[in-house]
């Protein structure tokens, strides 16, 4: 299809004033193509099948981004240590505070334990049985103060229902909530005729850290 291009003449009013000549028809039609020759630039053309020989073509795709909104987005967190006390989230209450309620639970810590160390039979190695228990979860054990820097606390025994990195709360016979310390206490634990003491120096952690953590058997637990 050829390509006509539209020229319109001066106007005979503006002759006199920009001082030109109007040129014929052949001669402005070749002065257009010729300025339109020089100022327009041609995009080279290319031959795809020499550029397959002698150059790498990379096919691959754009990793769809991601709307502003979800690279905005927080995380959610949970509650911070104080936000937990107001909540009042780790205090049982007066009417949940009964021994015959935690029986359950030791039950299946007795279950629990027993599987963790392999069945605890009479043969059973006593260094790996102390690893176990440094590594175990006692919620749930029934345990014992057998010694403590403060004579009040010795003889208080009853389910361990929270454990704490300091403190231990138990429930004892009578229905009540006792808090021990852990450091300078002793414990003992009594399972299928085992019988366990535990240094609670060796057990200022929280349970999830104390199963992640590699502990050195130094005599801390005596079978």
């Amino acid at each position: 299809m050829e390509e006509h291009l539209v020229r319109t003449p001066v106007p005979q009013d503006l002759v006199q004033v920009l001082g030109v000549k109007p040129q014929s028809s052949s001669r402005a039609a070749a002065f257009t193509e010729a300025f339109l020759e020089s100022s327009v630039q041609h995009a080279p053309r290319h031959d795809v099948k020499d550029m397959l020989k002698h150059k790498a073509v990379i096919l691959g795709y754009g990793r769809a981004k991601k709307d502003r909104a979800d690279r905005n987005k927080k995380k959610a967190k949970g509650l911070n240590a104080c936000q937990k006390r107001k909540l009042k989230i780790f205090q049982i209450k007066p009417e949940h505070q009964r021994y015959e309620l935690f029986l359950p639970l030791h039950d299946l810590w007795r279950q629990y334990i027993t599987d963790l160390c392999g069945g605890l039979k009479p043969s059973s190695n006593p260094q790996f049985v102390q690893q176990k228990f440094l590594k175990a979860d006692f919620h749930g054990a029934i345990i014992t103060v057998v010694r403590s820097r403060c004579p009040s606390y010795v003889g208080a025994s009853g389910i361990l229902v929270q454990e704490f990195k300091h403190v231990f709360k138990i429930i004892t016979k009578d229905d009540k909530l006792k808090v021990i310390p852990k450091r300078n206490s002793v414990f003992s634990v009594e399972i299928n005729g085992f019988v366990s003491h535990i240094f609670g120096s060796k057990f200022e952690q929280r349970a999830s850290e104390r199963s992640a953590k590699k502990f050195k058997v130094k005599g801390s637990i005596d079978l």
